[in-house]
């Protein structure tokens, strides 16, 4: 039997770009781009990037100053229909935090890991609103969903946004864990 590798290689790799190609813009037209101009008329959001993937979609907002996040992301959910039904929707959000702002946050941040860690959800915006006068101006919103503590806080001028996952990622040391 006397087999000819050219024609083979050739159809193995137009196959493969077909199948590929497909796939890509499958991808791109029937999922990220509806999604992608679904989330950017979302109010609030400025600028949004989409990014899908066999369980999760990566979602980047940019907020506009004052936005609500938990209304983005449950808009984001709610809005996404069989893009995000069964995947795991990730919002990454680029604020317009200050050195200050964040240095305010790390030592609050204290305060309210020990609140998440004890499930004392309550506990959250009575440390915040404590530490707060150490930083004249500061406004502080915390809300909560059944997946997320989002807080949100501002001076005025810049912005900070934190989404606390209420269910803590599992660090197990064992491989079954």
């Amino acid at each position: 039997m006397n087999l000819r590798l050219l024609p083979i290689f050739i159809s193995l790799v137009a196959s493969s770009a077909i199948l590929f190609g497909g796939w890509f813009l499958y991808d791109s037209f029937a999922m990220e781009n509806p999604l992608d101009k679904t989330i950017n008329e979302i109010p609030g959001v400025k600028q949004a990037k989409v990014s899908v993937n066999s369980g999760r979609v990566n979602v980047t907002v940019v907020p506009e100053a004052g936005a609500n996040i938990r209304e983005i992301y449950q808009s984001i959910v709610s809005k996404g229909g069989s893009v995000t039904e069964k995947r795991q929707v990730q919002l990454k959000i680029e604020d317009t935090a200050s050195p200050e702002l964040d240095r305010w946050w790390s030592n609050a941040l204290f305060d309210v890991a020990q609140a998440m860690e004890t499930k004392q959800y309550a506990e959250i915006p009575v440390a915040l609103e404590k530490k707060k006068g150490n930083y004249p101006g500061l406004e502080v919103l915390a809300e909560m969903d059944d997946q997320y503590v989002y807080v949100h806080l501002t001076d005025g001028t810049h912005d900070k946004y934190v989404m606390l996952p209420r269910q803590p990622q599992r660090l197990g040391v064992w491989p079954n864990e």
